[in-house]
């Protein structure tokens, strides 16, 4: 962690974007559907790092395997045709990319989400020109936590994975993140189980809001 900082990488929904009340709506739009009743976002919101399965699980978790892969497409079909509806950024975290801009710091996205999904999103929020990379689900052969797509978006960046960081709210950024040789900090803010203790992710930082990050570079001598 000794050389000097030229990028920050984060994962999508539930550290960039609060994407929770889309996949809220998309699936209560679906329930409607089958005359079944609507859910809180309480319900939700923890399952919507783990992607459209887990979501449409939490809505069906009686549906069969047959059945499932309907409602799964089904659900990507409604979100695919309003991908930002409710979605915002987390508080703060315009002033975040904006503060990484003045310091000459790199920024960059490393999801699982597909890049049929990831790129539209960020064109319809307009952040796409505020990342030197988008590195999706697909883009390359494996998905986090292998530690490839985070070496894939140091590449693309033009600087060496040990002079970035990462921004997370799953245990398997983290896992990737350090399988990259890079340090990898909770997004305690983002979608995490109630009943996951993020303490056990061996994380190098935890943040409780984006702005928290800003401290933690300063703190860092990294920059």
């Amino acid at each position: 962690m000794s050389r000097p900082l030229r990028a920050v990488l984060f994962d999508l929904d539930g550290t960039v974007l609060d994407t929770a009340p889309d996949f809220h709506r998309v699936l209560n739009a679906m329930l409607s559907e089958f005359g079944r009743d609507p859910l809180p976002l309480s319900a939700v919101r923890p399952n919507v790092s783990h992607g459209a399965g887990r979501v449409v699980r939490a809505g069906f978790p009686d549906a069969d395997e047959r059945h499932f892969a309907d409602l799964q497409r089904r659900f990507l079909e409604i979100y695919r045709s309003g991908l930002s509806i409710e979605t915002r950024l987390f508080e703060g975290m315009d002033q975040v990319l904006k503060e990484l801009q003045s310091r000459g710091l790199h920024a960059g996205i490393v999801t699982n989400k597909a890049a049929w999904l990831t790129d539209p999103l960020l064109e319809e929020m307009g952040l796409t020109p505020r990342f030197c990379c988008i590195v999706s689900g697909d883009t390359v052969a494996q998905r986090k936590p292998h530690p490839l797509p985070m070496l894939h978006a140091a590449k693309l960046t033009g600087v060496d994975p040990s002079e970035c960081i990462y921004v997370g709210d799953a245990e398997r950024d983290i896992q990737a993140a350090h399988r990259a040789g890079m340090p990898g900090l909770v997004a305690n803010y983002g979608y995490i189980p109630a009943q996951d203790d993020t303490a056990n992710w061996q994380g190098d930082g935890y943040l409780n809001t984006p702005l928290e990050l800003l401290g933690w570079l300063e703190a860092s001598g990294r920059l």
